[in-house]
């Protein structure tokens, strides 16, 4: 783990169990275009991203010691719904995103191969943010852009919401907690000196980079609909949109005191905002779920008890909740050296390992989620002789609250 100011740690990857058991141990994951081929994701000064005159060759053999040219997953921000997650690169485009479940297709896996969708919306022409936090005590980002001409602050959530019924999209085998997954990936702009133009660039590609998205875009110029590979998502904004090949773009320039909004469902029955101060209301009950959330946890007063309380959020944040389970981590494919065969899809659960998660939940009087993830294993298929698989991952958050309680 990497040790920086806890909300300035762009990607803790708390690796503790998953949706569904691994069947017969860790098994090769799918495997997107070209994987083994990533090379650099440069951007454009139009915010897609170049692609090379020359053909892809297969890559060499590489050093795990070698520099990777492109973005270190540490780098990424992390979004939950505790339905699916998404991963938010510094230049405000998102690199992986599977709906409606983690385990489901990708839309966005830029991070595997540079051609497989992506979603970007920030600054035009601007790369580097000033800063880039997550919200105190939530699951959500807050980006700070410097342009030219003025200062922008761009908030992205995957929402979070009173429940308004049945969930017809991820049925929940657990009891429906008060609060659930609207479904809905919600992105707002708001100049705050000078003018700010902002850029929207929405290309997906279907199931892992399979299949391209097929577009229709609205009378009004404010909706449009990308379908591919049996998979659909509904675009949003009150920005003019337009059609460019296989991707949707929209650009308007902000001025002091003026915000836009953008809004990425992929349910016929999601809660998607009409309006910027909608957009505004549900990132602000996002906030409210998360950190209510996290007020039920005892953390320490300890110089590790941000650490703690970042990691905590993050295992939350890897919770499935309509079962109770937590996946290992969000990717798959992501071979473990450069070129290398061994692209596992981590998008499950690590039964060896709950015990850990649920004394890290259990010391931090978490005891809900404990609950739900013992019925979670209790549900599980046994093996011939009646045991579980037995995997082994590391755990960061039980190591800090040891290394609290000896300090």
């Amino acid at each position: 783990m990497r040790v920086a100011h806890p909300d300035r740690m762009m990607w803790v990857n708390a690796s503790v169990p998953s949706i569904h058991e691994r069947q017969s141990g860790p098994a090769k994951g799918r495997t997107v275009s070209a994987t083994a081929n990533r090379r650099a994701p440069q951007r454009s000064s139009d915010g897609r991203r170049r692609a090379d005159s020359a053909p892809l060759r297969a890559a060499k053999p590489q050093s795990a010691a070698a520099p990777s040219p492109f973005i270190p997953i540490t780098s990424y921000g992390f979004l939950s719904n505790c339905h699916t997650g998404a991963l938010v690169a510094p230049d405000g485009t998102v690199d992986w995103l599977c709906v409606p479940r983690f385990d489901s297709p990708s839309v966005f896996a830029a991070l595997l191969d540079r051609g497989a969708g992506s979603f970007r919306f920030g600054p035009f022409g601007i790369n580097v943010p000033s800063d880039r936090i997550y919200e105190p005590g939530t699951n959500s980002l807050v980006t700070s852009w410097k342009t030219a001409t003025g200062w922008v602050v761009v908030r992205d959530a995957l929402t979070m919401g009173r429940r308004r019924g049945e969930d017809s999209v991820t049925p929940h085998t657990r009891p429906p907690a008060d609060e659930d997954a609207e479904h809905v990936l919600v992105r707002t702009a708001r100049c705050i000196d000078g003018t700010v133009e902002i850029d929207l660039v929405c290309e997906p590609a279907f199931d892992y980079g399979r299949a391209s998205g097929e577009w229709t875009i609205s009378a009004d110029r404010h909706r449009a609909q990308a379908s591919g590979a049996d998979q659909a998502i509904q675009l949003r904004t009150d920005m003019l949109l337009g059609i460019e090949a296989g991707r949707a773009r929209a650009r308007h320039v902000l001025r002091d005191g003026e915000a836009v909004y953008c809004a990425l469902s992929w349910s016929e029955d999601a809660l998607v905002p009409a309006t910027v101060d909608e957009a505004f209301q549900q990132l602000e009950a996002t906030t409210r779920f998360w950190r209510g959330w996290l007020a039920r946890a005892r953390i320490p007063d300890h110089e590790f008890g941000p650490l703690i309380q970042r990691s905590a959020l993050a295992i939350k944040g890897l919770t499935y909740m309509p079962t109770g389970a937590t996946v290992a981590a969000l990717t798959t494919s992501l071979p473990e050296t450069p070129a290398g065969e061994r692209n596992w899809d981590y998008r499950y659960t690590w039964i060896r390992d709950s015990t850990f998660l649920l004394r890290a939940f259990h010391y931090l009087l978490l005891d809900w989620e404990a609950d739900e993830f013992m019925q979670f294993m209790a549900d599980l298929e046994r093996n011939d002789d009646g045991g579980l698989q037995i995997m082994q991952v590391p755990v960061v958050l039980l190591m800090l609250l040891i290394l609290c309680r000896s300090g």
